[in-house]
This record gives structure tokens, C-alpha cells and sequence, in this order.
């Protein structure tokens, strides 16, 4: 197995006091175990809130394993049944739903309540809860949304979106109306690896139906060929003329470049992209985010982000210590440190993030105004061969619109398959 057991060093309040200890009150630390499955940059970025926590708990040793994120993945079922750490990352909603039902990750209401995270962490309630209780602590997320090309929209005559200010499905249609007429595609995407076209379904379900009917989508406790699932499909329809023709032929670093030229106005992805985006050209000057349209009017807004938790296993040997770091992660100071490391969002709407990256601040504010919920994208919050035929359906939807019926009735037969009823 390949993996890093790093003692975490004291800070220097840490070092001191253990000097000052005794040995007798040295031997009484307490020991918190922590599983898992950090890049570099990100953990180093942890080490140091762990270097704090410590300083502050000098009683507390926290010792944590890092795992490579593959072998994390294998690994994670089986060391929470044979030999549980204290603690261990994983992800909200769907992905954590399975160790909770196995009775695997253990109840952190507590935590919650005593902290007043319900209002702290209001955006993440949603994706962190199942049957009422809360079983996770998410300390990092990154905005999903659409970016937009200013210098295509000035080419095309379209007045660009005003700042703060929403853009409703109506208008947005239209303007890709008037894109079109530009010879700009209105929207581009690359669906060569199938993800980025879930991205745009799931924006769709969850402003046509809301947060609940696309979380139950996702879980295959909802039909296909429902009229709920339908006007997901009929407001695609309407999308689908003017997304870049050969989509399904690029993947998409190819789908930004053609977004950086300014040959597309529009572009449904994650905040990660923002770096290739400027590798191709683009500034703040040039470069625009707005939150994906309001479609069904009255839906509270919920957006896509996928977010990662921490848990307290049930077989913790110091659940004490445990939900002292965990209300420790959960907090605006911890969470603005860790995130401005590496560059993502805290889910504490009270953290601060970079006030100089426009994105960051965009993406920061819309999150945290989410009062809908928070999707953890397709292939998050469905199981891995549901999430695939899903994405299957949805890129040849894009590419064949008149294949609907076929389409549905596919998915609707895997659903009943993967999920008998």
C-alpha cells in the first residue's frame, strides 16, 4: 500500500509546553488518528492547521496517514472495518451515503449544533446530512457556473450581464439567438470524456426541478421517463442548437481554447479552468462568471460544487479529541487558511477568501448565498456505471436531440437494473 505516515511537528506554543511538561503528564497526550488523500500542495496546507490545532490542544498528538488518492479509494472500506482511524476524508452527498449506511462514518449533529454550523455552513446542510443527521464536516468546495467571453459578446452587439445582476433562461436563449447570427457559438463544450456535458445537464435539473428531484435522480429513485425528467430534457432541446457542433470529436482544454478566441461566448465548467483559460489569452479584463440562469421561477437556487468532508469513523478510539478537530476544520479561520493554500473555496459563508481574484470572490459569493443546496456533479452524486450510462444519454442527446425517446427509454432500463424497484 502506498502511503506516508507523517507525525505531524509541534508549533513552537506545542514545543514549549512539552518542555514544561512532566513526564508523567507527557505520557497523558492523546493520540487523534487521521486518514487521508492529499496532493503535495494540499498537504502541506493541512499540516500547517494541523501545526495549529496542536499549538492550541498541546495535549492533543494528531497523527495523520496520507494515502495516494487511488489507493485512498481502495482502501478507505476496508481500513474503516478492520482498523478505523479517528478521523477520514471523503465526500459529501452520494459519495458518503454507502459508509453511512454501513454504519461505517459515525452521527456529528452534536458538532454541528454546538457550533452553530447550521448557519455557518448553511449552503453544505443539504449534501452533508442524510435522514435528518449530519455525518460530515466539508471544509473545501469549487464553484461550477458559466463563464463568458466579454469580447465575444462586444462582437456580437450583446450586452453583457450586468455586474451582480442575474440573467433569466429567456434572455439568455435569446441571446444565443443573436450569438448565432454572430457565427459565435453561444455555448461550447468538449464531450470527448462525457463529464463536462453532465455539467450542463445538471445545471438544467436542478434549476427546472430543484436540488431534491436531482439528488434523487442521481440515486435512481426517479424515472426517466417522468414528466419531471422530461422538461429537464425539453429546456436541453432548447440549449442544444447552439452548443459547438463537434463537440463530441474535442475534449475540453480544445472547447476552451475555442472559448479564449472568442468563437464561443459561453462556457459551463469549473473554476479550475480558469488557469487555462488565461493560458489562452483571456484576463479579468476579458473574462466574465455568472451563476447559470434561473429556469422554473420560485426554485430556491442550488449549484453545482463538489465538496470534500471529513468524517468521525464509528470505530474511533478518541471520538472526543475527533470533534474537537472537526469543529476546528469547520471553522471561518482554519477554512480560510487552508483554502487560500490551495487555491478552492471555504463552505464557512463567515471565511474570507482572496479579495484580488475575481472568480474566487464570485464563486465565494454565490455559494454561499446557495440556498438550494450544493450538487456534487453527476458522476459525485451517482454511483459510478449509473453515472456513466448517464452521461452516455446525456452527450447523445447533444448530439442527436431526435433520439429522446430511445435515450430515456435506455436510461429508465438501467435504472430499473441498477436500482430494482
Amino acid at each position: 500500500m502506498d502511503h506516508v505516515k507523517r507525525r505531524m511537528a509541534k508549533g513552537a506554543l506545542a514545543t514549549v509546553a512539552a518542555l514544561l511538561m512532566t513526564g508523567s503528564a507527557m505520557a497523558e497526550q492523546r493520540v487523534l488518528t487521521y486518514n487521508a488523500d492529499y496532493d503535495a500542495i494540499p498537504l502541506a496546507a493541512m499540516e500547517a492547521l494541523i501545526a495549529d490545532f496542536e499549538a492550541a490542544n498541546p495535549d492533543i498528538d494528531v497523527q495523520l496517514t496520507n494515502f495516494d488518492h487511488e489507493a485512498y479509494k481502495n482502501a478507505i472500506r476496508n481500513f474503516l472495518t478492520a482498523d478505523p482511524p479517528d478521523l477520514a476524508n471523503w465526500y459529501a452527498a452520494n459519495r458518503m451515503r454507502p459508509f453511512v449506511e454501513a454504519g461505517l462514518f459515525a452521527d456529528i449533529s452534536d458538532v454541528w449544533a454546538e457550533n452553530g454550523l447550521m448557519e455557518s455552513l448553511a449552503s453544505s446542510v443539504p449534501s452533508s446530512t442524510i435522514d435528518g443527521k449530519q455525518y460530515a464536516i466539508p471544509y473545501t468546495y469549487y464553484q461550477w457556473g458559466i463563464y463568458y467571453n466579454r469580447d465575444a459578446y462586444k462582437a456580437a452587439g450583446v450586452e453583457p450581464p450586468a455586474a451582480d445582476a442575474t440573467v433569466d433562461w429567456a434572455t439568455f436563449l435569446a441571446n444565443c439567438e443573436k450569438f448565432k447570427a454572430a457565427g459565435i457559438d453561444c455555448v461550447t463544450t468538449g464531450s470527448v470524456a462525457k463529464w463536462p456535458v453532465a455539467g450542463i445537464f445538471d445545471y438544467l435539473s436542478l434549476r427546472t426541478n430543484g436540488y431534491q428531484f436531482h439528488a434523487d435522480l442521481a440515486a435512481g429513485k426517479v424515472s426517466w421517463t417522468s414528466p419531471e425528467t422530461r422538461a429537464v430534457f425539453a429546456e436541453f432541446a432548447k440549449l442544444q442548437p447552439f452548443v459547438t457542433e463537434n463537440h463530441a470529436a474535442i475534449d475540453w482544454q480544445d472547447a476552451a481554447a475555442i472559448f479564449s478566441q472568442g468563437k464561443a461566448a459561453h462556457y459551463v465548467m469549473g473554476n479550475f479552468a480558469v488557469g487555462v483559460f488565461k493560458q489562452g489569452g483571456m484576463t479579468n479584463d476579458s473574462l466574465g462568471f455568472m451563476v447559470f440562469p434561473e429556469i422554473t421561477p420560485g426554485i430556491a437556487r442550488a449549484e453545482e460544487a463538489p465538496t470534500d468532508t471529513v468524517h468521525l469513523t464509528s470505530g474511533a478510539k478518541n471520538p472526543e479529541d475527533a470533534k474537537k478537530f472537526l469543529a476546528y476544520m469547520a471553522s471561518a479561520e482554519a477554512q480560510s487558511k487552508w483554502n487560500a493554500a490551495v487555491g478552492q473555496l471555504p463552505t464557512n459563508k463567515n471565511a474570507t477568501v482572496d479579495a484580488a481574484d475575481p472568480f474566487l470572490s464570485e464563486g465565494f459569493a454565490a455559494l454561499s448565498t446557495a440556498t438550494g443546496g450544493i450538487a456534487q456533479f453527476w458522476d459525485r452524486d451517482a454511483d459510478a456505471e449509473y453515472a456513466s450510462i448517464g452521461m452516455d444519454g446525456f452527450q447523445q442527446f447533444l448530439v442527436q436531440p431526435e433520439q429522446l425517446e430511445a435515450i430515456l427509454e435506455r436510461l429508465e432500463q438501467a435504472r430499473l437494473r441498477l436500482f430494482p424497484q
